[in-house]
């Protein structure tokens, strides 16, 4: 098959390398999927430059990405042989295994190939794994009704923020979000917005609010907007933040939340457990179905074009995640 990998970490155009490998093999319980669509995370392009924390050369050689979609071809002992021939969306192919969806083949645990429907086309499905249960996982991974809830998704038009924005409106919550342009603010798809560049976000969500505040906050950035959080967050909310990275390790201001009874969540998604794993890819797969979610697909080539497609993702100007046709 052919791959794209690199065997030491560095400049995207000096360590991804295409060529041939051997096909893999699905052992038991994993599937062998036909990749048609793999997508590019910031968390692959970070692990490939060794910029995220804690990245290590944990194999010899890496095939990068960690989502994708394609067509199981074939499956290992215990799996059921009609799986053969689903169409099928990736999460976590990458994490903890030397090889993901950066090629024409993938093997991985069958619990990790679901179901996509037809309506999907599989660049869309490769935009699904990370971003979309990250969403999932801090909107409803506590069980909480959002029903009637106000929901603030920070930096809206980002990938896991724009799904969440659907995703919680889906759920019948108001949702406001924060963004950086009108162009972003039309991108999230939120209904409501702050422009954070320009605007007191804290004071102009209050406003919104009445003064109430919100009852969740799906936080992209939990040490750089912990103030306001702490201040628009409402008695007994909930704060589910996947990244602080203006503030790696910030100073938490322990008693103001606590005697809001806050709840703090610092989520990720490699860490969801299988069982919230499945109900999640439920929901997703629920909502494909009735045509709920929208997608951001920004065509990154091909194979060949995998460096152009780091650097893109990397310079961080792009509206959406950045997908490579197999």
């Amino acid at each position: 098959m052919k791959a794209v990998w690199y065997e030491r970490f560095g400049p995207a155009d000096e360590v991804l390398t295409l060529g041939e490998m051997a096909d893999p093999v699905p052992g038991p319980d994993e599937v062998l999927v036909r990749v048609r669509a793999s997508g590019v995370n910031p968390s692959d392009v970070k692990l490939r430059s060794g910029a995220r924390p804690g990245a290590v050369m944990a194999f010899p050689r890496i095939v990068p990405h960690s989502d994708g979609a394609g067509v199981i071809e074939a499956v290992g002992d215990g799996v059921d042989i009609a799986r053969v021939g689903q169409r099928v969306w990736l999460w976590n192919a990458q994490w903890q295994r030397a090889f993901g969806t950066c090629a024409e083949l993938v093997a991985l645990p069958s619990a990790q190939a679901v179901h996509l429907p037809d309506g999907t086309s599989f660049e869309e499905g490769a935009c699904f794994g990370i971003p979309a249960m990250t969403a999932w996982y801090a909107l409803f991974g506590d069980g909480e009704d959002l029903s009637g809830k106000t929901v603030l998704v920070t930096g809206g038009a980002g990938t896991v923020g724009r799904y969440a924005v659907q995703m919680a409106r889906a759920a019948g919550a108001r949702v406001v979000a924060t963004v950086s342009s009108d162009e972003k603010a039309r991108h999230s798809t939120a209904g409501e917005w702050v422009n954070y560049r320009n605007s007191d976000v804290t004071g102009e969500v209050m406003e919104m609010t009445a003064g109430a505040g919100v009852d969740r906050i799906v936080e992209v950035d939990f040490g750089a907007n912990q103030a306001a959080s702490l201040a628009l967050i409402r008695p007994g909310g909930v704060i589910a933040s996947y990244a602080s990275a203006a503030e790696m390790e910030p100073k938490l201001a322990f008693y103001p939340f606590m005697f809001k009874d806050v709840t703090l969540r610092m989520l990720i998604v490699y860490q969801i457990g299988l069982a919230d794993h499945l109900r999640g890819a439920a929901a997703l797969t629920h909502w494909l179905e009735e045509g709920t979610l929208s997608h951001a697909v920004v065509p990154g080539g091909g194979l060949g074009d995998a460096a152009q497609a780091h650097d893109r993702v990397m310079a961080g100007d792009k509206l959406g995640t950045v997908v490579l046709s197999v």
